[in-house]
């Protein structure tokens, strides 16, 4: 296939197999930054915990661990107050800004903050998930590899939704849960053209990973079920703890998000300060928490132990996130849920004792419920939960739970997810609705009109072929493109005229359409904004790596973009 083709295709977002192919490279990209995030982590924590897991917090003496997230804390409050405020921008709710307002580019600079400050503040005890950040590396990434062979700007969102699925397929093993949260939280659609190159990429990050011995494994536990149907009542009440769970953290990091205009170093101090301190009770609450949460689905964590858990972890990863340290929320997400499962399930067995299932149960039913309030990814929690435990027969109760979960928190308490919830706080909500999801989807090649030629305002009939007339005429000056004009009126003024009589075009009496420029990269949306931003009535799509008249390529306007939705939609 052509490069040329190749591009071609790639402007219409339905091309199926161009995106495929860019899906496998985009996985396995991301898998490796993934990959290389997890062993940066580490190579962190090598230093203070030695070789091994990067979650013994446990071990050390208490005044290690309250030492450690506030030097990690001072560390990179230094070094974010060095950078300017655009720059110190990460994780999820980066991503999704970026969709909108920049059009899907992530520069590469956001991506190594996230990469070192990430990795140094997850080493450092903080409280947070790496999947958070393993999305915006594979996200960035793809972006990346979008600029460097010069894509149309359509395909950075497919190829953002192919980065995102393979981190999040890479960091935990979850391939369909990684697909799932790519269409369900970072593009908000589901089709099935875009399903397939976001598929791929979840296929190949869990083949690199796996074969790189990466990501989390698991949990061996045996097959789960509820015992009776007696038992539903405690799970509908399990997802009403959950959404209240979710709702409480919220409301604490929209509390703390008031704080973001002190400098980062006082910030990131306030922070460590409370987690150092929150360690001295609680210790599991440093870190990833993983080994926690492998303790509490085996059974292994009492219902007091528990309770202070979920209270230190949700306070501290609320205090970390707002308060803008750069790490994520879905691992607590399903540490919070697996508290409130177990607390929950403790309470079932003691009321019902003849009748309550396994403890495992709950807390496996909890951490879906916990992740899908928290995130507002239902269907991504379900299939998580299900392809971390391979217990398909948890399907119905945490179904169940989820959905009492996100009406708990949505309707009930009116909370949004965390990323909603940051984002709204910085005025940043991103539409979602039909027109604007196509806008961004479709590149200016596919719907401009391409019948245009550029002249000079000076016409004589020689210079203007009547006899297949443009639709458009683009007037210049020497090399100055100045407006459009229709071509059928350029055709009525220069069809009279003598075989050597000119006229100036400049000095007639023509409906003149004031122009902006856009690149052929560019989606309808990036050619409707620049139209509203420079009060121009039409764009005109121009390839400046082409010199001259041969770099224009076609026009829009918005009359042609409402036919186009209109016809799509």
């Amino acid at each position: 296939m052509q490069a040329s083709q190749y591009f071609q295709d790639l402007s219409d977002y339905r091309a199926l197999l161009p995106y495929a192919l860019l899906g496998l490279v985009a996985g396995l990209l991301s898998a490796a930054a993934v990959l290389a995030f997890e062993w940066q982590i580490e190579a962190f924590g090598y230093l203070w915990l030695g070789a091994g897991s990067p979650d013994g917090f446990e071990a050390l003496p208490a005044w290690q661990r309250f030492a450690i997230p506030v030097a990690a804390a001072a560390v990179l409050g230094i070094g974010f107050g060095a950078l300017k405020p655009e720059d110190r921008e990460t994780g999820i709710v980066h991503v999704l800004s970026r969709m909108h307002s920049h059009y899907g580019q992530l520069p590469l600079r956001n991506a190594l903050v996230q990469f070192f400050g990430g990795a140094l503040a997850l080493a450092g005890g903080h409280s947070g998930g790496r999947e958070g950040p393993g999305v915006q590396l594979g996200a960035a990434i793809s972006s990346w590899l979008s600029d460097w062979l010069q894509l149309p700007n359509n395909s950075q969102r497919i190829l953002i939704a192919c980065g995102t699925a393979g981190s999040i397929a890479a960091a935990f093993n979850t391939p369909l849960a990684g697909v799932v949260f790519a269409m369900e939280v970072i593009v908000a659609e589901y089709t099935v053209i875009g399903f397939t190159p976001v598929l791929v990429a979840a296929i190949s990050a869990t083949t690199l990973s796996q074969a790189l011995g990466g990501g989390f494994s698991g949990f061996a536990i045996p097959e789960l079920g509820l015992t009776s149907l007696l038992e539903l009542p405690l799970i509908l009440l399990l997802g009403i703890a959950a959404g209240v769970a979710a709702g409480a953290f919220a409301w604490l990091l929209k509390l703390c998000l008031r704080a973001g205009r002190l400098p980062p170093l006082v910030r990131f101090l306030m922070a460590g300060l409370l987690t150092g301190s929150l360690s001295l009770m609680v210790p599991e609450v440093l870190g990833l928490g993983y080994d926690s949460l492998e303790q509490a689905v085996q059974g292994g964590i009492g219902p007091l132990a528990l309770g202070m858990l979920l209270g230190a972890k949700l306070l501290a990863t609320a205090v970390t996130v707002g308060l803008g340290l750069p790490v994520g929320v879905i691992g607590p997400s399903l540490i919070v849920g697996s508290c409130v499962g177990g607390l929950v399930g403790f309470a079932g067995i003691a009321v019902l004792p003849e009748y309550g299932s396994d403890l495992s149960l709950y807390i496996v039913i909890g951490m879906g419920a916990g992740m899908a309030a928290m995130l507002n990814a239902p269907l991504a929690a379900l299939l998580a939960v299900v392809e971390l435990t391979g217990n398909v027969s948890v399907v119905f109760p945490t179904m169940l739970a989820i959905v009492a979960a996100t009406l708990t928190n949505t309707v009930g308490l009116r909370a949004r997810s965390a990323h909603r919830t940051v984002l709204r706080f910085l005025q940043r909500a991103a539409p979602e609705d039909p027109i604007s999801q196509l806008l961004h989807q479709t590149n200016v090649l596919t719907a401009m009109d391409r019948s245009i030629r550029a002249f000079n305002h000076g016409l004589g009939r020689e210079d203007y072929p009547l006899n297949a007339s443009p639709n458009w005429c683009l007037l210049k000056r020497e090399e100055e493109y100045l407006f459009l004009v229709r071509g059928a009126e350029v055709t009525d003024l220069v069809s009279p005229l003598t075989e050597d009589a000119y006229i100036d075009l400049m000095e007639q009496d023509l409906r003149r359409w004031s122009i902006t420029r856009v690149s052929p990269r560019a989606t309808l949306r990036e050619a409707l904004d620049a139209m509203r931003r420079e009060d121009a009535e039409a764009a005109v799509v121009l390839d400046k790596r082409v010199t001259g008249d041969l770099g224009i390529r076609g026009v829009l306007t918005r009359d042609i973009i409402d036919q186009f939705y209109l016809m799509r939609l």
